[in-house]
């Protein structure tokens, strides 16, 4: 994967197709400000933004995030913002997309990715391909899960000895889901060796190691989006 020779950098935002969780029916989709404020911080730091998803398409957005206090300036922005909401409805199929034209990729959180994104083939190797070339991974809050089944190419997990954060099980816990959820991120990433590491709930927390850049909770969004748009910048 050679460097991509951009003028102007391109960063892929990767958003679930799932609308809810799994037999409970709760709804669900890609958590909104976690959405919006890469979006926004990484379009003014000058980088193009390109939104795609499994399916293509409109991508689902969690209602509950569009919902107070989850809202932000930022999910505020977007709903104000024809260009931003025409390009979340009309996502590119992830199967289509050259991910050798972008420098960087960013998956936004939410519960969907669990049922559709963390056994996807396509998002696999993106990763495996983007870790492989040093091009920035960045993942908030639910996003590490798709981690779980990613291996190296000397076959061991990629996340094995790896420095990362994710929604933590208590979070879960705390707003009662973690019984309706395809699977932990916490444990699964631990037991595939992963160096899993927490603040307390809904802090702020960025974890970088090498390519891979991770936050822990929605309030990461913002500042994982900032010290992607800085790496990018070196």
């Amino acid at each position: 994967m050679p460097p991509t020779g951009n003028q102007q950098k391109r960063v892929l935002l990767v958003m679930s197709s799932v609308d809810e969780m799994g037999i409970s029916g709760k709804q669900t989709g890609t958590w909104f400000h976690e959405l919006a404020a890469p979006y926004y911080i990484l379009t003014q730091a000058g980088y193009e933004v390109v939104f795609a998803s499994p399916d293509g398409g409109e991508a689902p957005i969690d209602l509950l995030s569009m919902k107070a206090p989850f809202t932000s300036e930022y999910t505020a922005r977007f709903l104000a913002d024809p260009v931003a909401r025409f390009a979340a409805a009309h996502t590119r199929k992830l199967r289509n997309v050259n991910a050798e034209t972008f420098d960087a990729v960013f998956f936004p959180g939410g519960y969907g990715l669990l049922w559709d994104l963390a056994s996807d083939s396509l998002a696999i190797k993106l990763i495996r391909d983007f870790h492989a070339a040093n091009r920035p991974i960045a993942m908030v809050c639910h996003a590490p899960a798709i981690l779980r089944d990613v291996k190296a190419a000397n076959g061991e997990y990629l996340v094995k000895g790896v420095n990362l954060t994710g929604f933590k099980n208590d979070e879960d816990t705390e707003i009662e889901l973690l019984h309706h959820l395809l699977f932990s991120l916490e444990d699964e990433l631990k037991l595939r060796g992963a160096h899993y590491m927490s603040k307390a709930n809904w802090e702020a927390n960025v974890v970088i190691d090498g390519p891979l850049m991770t936050g822990q909770s929605p309030a990461s969004a913002a500042p994982l989006a900032e010290a992607l748009a800085d790496r990018l910048k070196a």
